[in-house]
Parts: structure tokens; sequence; C-alpha cells
């Protein structure tokens, strides 16, 4: 096929659409597909019940739908499933999930996970999403759209980080991170709301706005949970322009099992 290096093992059974582009000494299962555009690099390991979308660059020396790293896994038909114009860098590490779990590990659209990047069995990540050299993320661990994530960052399994959360480098999280925060450090701090971000997504001074005063309700009037939860759901009232956030956070919140970073 044109794009296949010849050095390249492909299984016959493998469905690869026309226009995938295969570098040398690249090594792919039977039961893997891949979407056209799709470009995987030299000396990339492609293997298990996995399904790559679109447009796709998967760079040199990635294992991608490897066996997953729990000790119970009894080698159960799980998946990995991959979106579609992702970029994954050198050595990124993406495991297929378990039967404990939903059975899939899963990434959305449009997410750049740069080198050494390790997504364990079951993780979802969402779309337009960045995670930086070293990111490990534990089994079960969900990341929302836009989450940034710096390097050299360890999230502890059945986390939740919100959509347009931000982490800074080297950080230890082991409980959930609500949307739009930022937060570092280990032991893990809430150090603000990502206004930064948000204002690059083009948000609002009033969504903004009502982002800050949610902030405030969770961390500044020393509320409890339960008490700040209602006060957010009510601020989708006086704050019409910011219903979708409201209803981001309230549902966010409702759903957090480990407990949201302080």
């Amino acid at each position: 096929m044109p794009g296949i290096h010849p050095t390249a093992i492909i299984d016959p059974k493998a469905q690869l659409d026309a226009g995938v582009t295969v570098g040398p000494y690249t090594v792919i299962g039977p039961h893997v597909k891949i979407a056209a555009g799709t470009t995987v690099g030299p000396h990339v390991v492609v293997e298990g019940h996995t399904t790559i979308g679109r447009d796709n660059r998967i760079f040199q020396f990635c294992s991608v739908g490897a066996i997953n790293q729990d000790k119970k896994y009894q080698g159960e038909p799980c998946e990995l499933v991959i979106g579609e114009r992702n970029t994954i860098r050198e050595f990124a590490t993406l495991h297929i999930g378990t039967v404990q779990d939903k059975g899939v590990t899963r990434i959305g659209d449009d997410n750049w996970i740069m080198a050494y990047t390790h997504i364990a069995h079951d993780c979802v990540v969402g779309n337009r999403t960045t995670l930086a050299n070293n990111t490990t993320l534990g089994g079960h661990v969900e990341l929302g759209d836009w989450v940034t994530v710096g390097g050299l960052t360890g999230i502890h399994q059945f986390v939740k980080v919100g959509a347009h959360a931000m982490v800074g480098f080297a950080s230890a999280v082991s409980q959930d991170v609500p949307p739009f925060m930022l937060v570092d450090g280990n032991p893990l701090a809430v150090r603000g709301v990502n206004t930064v971000g948000l204002r690059r997504r083009d948000f609002s001074e009033g969504r903004i706005a009502a982002v800050k005063q949610m902030h405030k309700l969770l961390y500044r009037e020393g509320r409890t949970l339960q008490d700040a939860m209602a006060a957010i759901a009510a601020l989708a009232g006086p704050m019409p322009q910011a219903a979708g956030e409201v209803a981001l956070m309230s549902e966010f919140l409702a759903g957090a099992t480990r407990g949201i970073a302080r």
C-alpha cells in the first residue's frame, strides 16, 4: 500500500483505510482499525482491540493498545478508542480498558498528548486537552474538555478533572478538581480560577465573573460543600449568561467521588 514502509509489519487482519501512513519498523496487530489521514511514525507498536480515527499523528516509539497494567486482567478483549486529529508524541503509552470498568479506554478529539505521557486503563480523556511531558493518568481517570495538565504530574486512579481546569507543573492530584479551577502542588491546592485559559477560549467577562463567584462560594466563605452547591445552583437565576457554566459545575460536584481539591 502507498504510504506503508516496506519494513513495517502489519497483520493481514488489521483494517487500515486508504491514506494511512505507517513508518519504518512499526508493528500493527490484527484487531487494529485506523481511519484515513492518520500517520503512524517509525518504531511504533499498535496492538489490542484498538480503533484510531481520522487525521491523528502518532510519533515514534509509542505503545498504543497494549494490555493494561491491572493484575486482575485475564486477557479479556477490552478496547482502546482514539478519536480524530490527536497528536501523540514520543514514548506515550496508551492502554486498553478492563472488564471491571467500562472495558474501554477512550480518548476524544484534538488532544495534544506530549512525550512520555501514560494513559492507563479505563481512562476517559475529553476533547482539546493538553497533557505535558510525563503526565501520568492512573486507571479510571476522567479529564473533561480543555483540561491542561503540567509536566511531571501524576493523577491518582479514579480522579476526575473538570472541563477548563488547569493543573500546574509537578503536581500530585489525588482528589477531584472542579471545572475552571487552577490547581498545583503536592499536596494539591486550589490557587484560583483558570482565567487566562477561559479568556483564550473567548469566555465573556460576564461568564468569567460567574466562574469567579462559584470559586468564592466553594473556597472563600467557609461553606460546607452541600451549602456551596446550593448557592452555586442559585446563580443561574441572576446570571443567566452563565447557566451553562453553573450546570457544568453543579453536575461535576454532584458526581465527585474522591472529595474535591481544596
